[in-house]
């Protein structure tokens, strides 16, 4: 699957201006992870982004890395991928919105595709969907073809 690329200073500016907006910091740690998403272009396990996150040679500790990625995805600029264990930077630059990942079990790439969030009439009287992530599971064209 063609995944898109994720330039780092894009990414962090993203981040950046979400922060200030409301209020937050965006310490190292978080930077950082959104740094290493940003490279990976693709879904991510937390554990996986620990060498990453650490500073010097030292790893960053797992709970370390949860909160700042638990955090990112708070703040609508990283998407938990439930079914992977994994996380992936938003493709939209952050925000809530509804978005539909299309996850390829070969060559382990995603596509983002933004839906529309708004009211439905399949949600609870009264409830207002803040961000949702719908993930498919498949093969990718290029993959398809091979």
């Amino acid at each position: 699957m063609a995944t898109k690329a994720h330039p780092t200073e894009p990414a962090v500016a993203a981040a950046q201006e979400i922060c200030e907006a409301r209020g937050l910091r965006l310490t190292r740690l978080r930077r950082r992870a959104v740094e290493a998403l940003a490279r990976a272009g693709k879904p991510v396990k937390a554990y996986d982004l620990l060498s990453s996150l650490g500073e010097g040679d030292a790893p960053a500790k797992p709970a370390s890395a949860y909160r700042a990625l638990d955090f990112l995805e708070e703040i609508g600029l990283v998407h938990r991928v439930s079914g992977l264990n994994a996380f992936i930077l938003c493709a939209h630059g952050g925000g809530d919105h509804a978005t539909s990942l299309y996850l390829c079990e070969r060559c382990g790439g995603a596509d983002e595709r933004k839906e529309h969030l708004g009211p439905s009439d399949k949600a609870p009287a009264g409830f207002k969907v803040a961000r949702s992530v719908i993930e498919h599971y498949g093969l990718c064209g290029t993959c398809a073809r091979n």
